[in-house]
């Protein structure tokens, strides 16, 4: 489509705004939702080799591409077509090809759409999926949780990914948006309070991967997105507050009863990782990570020993072996 564009463009196109016609919210949601959930590829850095040197250049290559598939195609459309706002709504990529390329063009958008989607739904279960099994073997999570079929995937993590997709289908594509942009943003922030916490508080721990900046450098690098983080939260609607409202007070009971399910010993909880099943195709990589189940590095060794009641004697019962592994 870009290319069958070219002869089409004006570029003065590219500059026709009716501002007053825009929907603020929409637009910040929209763009915020397509440009976020990097930090999830390090839900699976676990099933990468090595990690350090792999995620920098594939995150490099992915935001090329990502920025790069918005941004071509909008310049085609915007630019070769007569300026139509009310036109460009959910799925008129696919019209934008027809009217520049014909209907063999249209058809190719809504299939490469398609596979698209296909693709953003599976890095999102595994993303999520690895995330309940990462957290069910530091003891966060019943043991059931890190369990794994004999493909190496953990089954009921998956499971329950895919059940939460389906509780969303009763909302609006702009309403999950919404939704998920102010989780996300909570999240987010939460993450970048523990980056820094940890700067100060931990500045010598092993880290796979480093910002390198010093502390007040790392501080300041948090301080632009926090604010695009604020302002999507402060767009959400009535609906949204009150679905993410109910989500976060859940979460802050479901805490502490899961810590006293676990103190009473009422479900199976663990802090080792579980071995996975033998199979020819993984058994390689199950024997590397059986060499590192215990403790990875110190960096473990002393996240663990933070975390509340049981947690700690766990950690502290695998504490000497994790030493002897780091001496």
């Amino acid at each position: 489509m870009g290319v069958l564009s070219i002869p089409q463009i004006r570029p003065r196109r590219w500059l026709v705004v009716d501002f007053k016609k825009v929907d603020w919210r929409g637009y910040f949601n929209s763009m915020f939702w397509n440009l976020n959930y990097w930090d999830k590829a390090s839900t699976v850095a676990g099933e990468v080799e090595d990690p350090s040197q792999t995620f920098p250049k594939a995150l490099l290559g992915a935001v090329v591409l990502v920025v790069s598939s918005y941004l071509i195609p909008l310049l085609a459309g915007t630019g070769a077509l007569s300026f139509n706002p009310s036109g460009w709504s959910d799925g008129y990529f696919a019209e934008v090809g027809m009217l520049i390329g014909g209907s063999w063009l249209k058809w190719w958008i809504q299939a490469a759409a398609a596979m698209s989607n296909l693709g953003l739904f599976e890095a999102e279960m595994s993303s999520d999926a690895f995330q309940l099994l990462g957290m069910s073997e530091i003891g966060m999570l019943p043991a059931i949780f890190a369990s794994r079929s004999k493909y190496g995937t953990p089954t009921l993590s998956i499971l329950c990914s895919a059940t939460g997709v389906i509780f969303l289908s009763w909302m609006s594509f702009q309403e999950i948006l919404e939704f998920l942009n102010f989780l996300y943003a909570l999240g987010m922030l939460l993450e970048f309070a523990a980056f820094i916490k940890l700067r100060i508080k931990k500045p010598d721990l092993s880290r796979p991967y480093r910002v390198p900046l010093r502390t007040f450098g790392a501080t300041m690098l948090c301080v632009p997105p926090a604010i695009l983080l604020l302002l999507v939260m402060c767009l959400a609607s009535f609906k949204t507050y009150l679905v993410s409202g109910a989500v976060v007070i859940i979460g802050m009971f479901l805490y502490p009863a899961l810590n006293l399910v676990k103190d009473r010993k009422w479900i199976e909880f663990s802090t080792v990782q579980p071995a996975h099943p033998v199979n020819d195709d993984i058994e390689e990589h199950s024997t590397v990570l059986e060499q590192h189940q215990v403790v990875k590095d110190e960096a473990s060794v002393s996240l663990l020993s933070a975390l509340p009641s049981s947690n700690t004697e766990e950690a502290s019962e695998i504490s000497p072996e994790g030493v002897q592994k780091l001496d």
